[in-house]
């Protein structure tokens, strides 16, 4: 059954509202997915903080138009799941790594802070580290040098130590 006009408006209200927090926007094709392993996406995707949607892509486009990602309207055709994320790299990490166990889902184009990209381009961002884990290998490079110092002045008093008891 179709919509009607207000919940037309509706839904692109919220894919609006979803569009101005987000850094990226995927778009995948789901052609001949069951409905069990979309719903194993769905759950991946919110626990990754990810809004994920079948959308009809006229909505779509209009809910983008004016947006960083309205050069990705190309693109909206055929059947699409939309995956928009606040996070650069949420958004193409969930389906990536889904279309990876699934081979129907067919990423189609993505659309990171304007620029658009094609399926490699996804691929390669959803192979970026999240944040979390650069925000730890930055914490590792800066405490470094700190505990290399205290460990050398460990080293050096122990010497001092020994040649003082010899």
């Amino acid at each position: 059954m179709g919509l009607n006009l207000n919940d037309k408006k509706a839904v692109v209200a919220e894919v609006v509202a979803q569009v101005a927090d987000a850094q990226t926007l995927v778009v995948a094709e789901y052609r001949g997915i069951e409905v069990g392993a979309l719903t194993e996406l769905r759950k991946k995707a919110r626990e990754s903080g990810v809004y994920l949607r079948v959308l009809k892509n006229t909505l779509a486009r209009r809910a983008v138009a004016g947006t960083s990602f309205e050069g990705l309207s190309d693109a909206m055709t055929g059947p699409l799941i939309y995956s928009i994320s606040a996070d650069a790299v949420a958004a193409a990490r969930v389906l990536n790594d889904f279309a990876k166990t699934n081979d129907k889902l067919v990423l189609k184009a993505g659309c990171y802070s304007g620029n658009v990209l094609d399926k490699a381009g996804v691929q390669a961002l959803a192979s970026i580290p999240g944040r979390e884990e650069l925000l730890a290998r930055l914490l590792g490079v800066m405490q470094a040098p700190v505990s290399g110092f205290a460990v050398a002045l460990g080293a050096l008093a122990r010497k001092r130590e020994t040649e003082a008891a010899a």
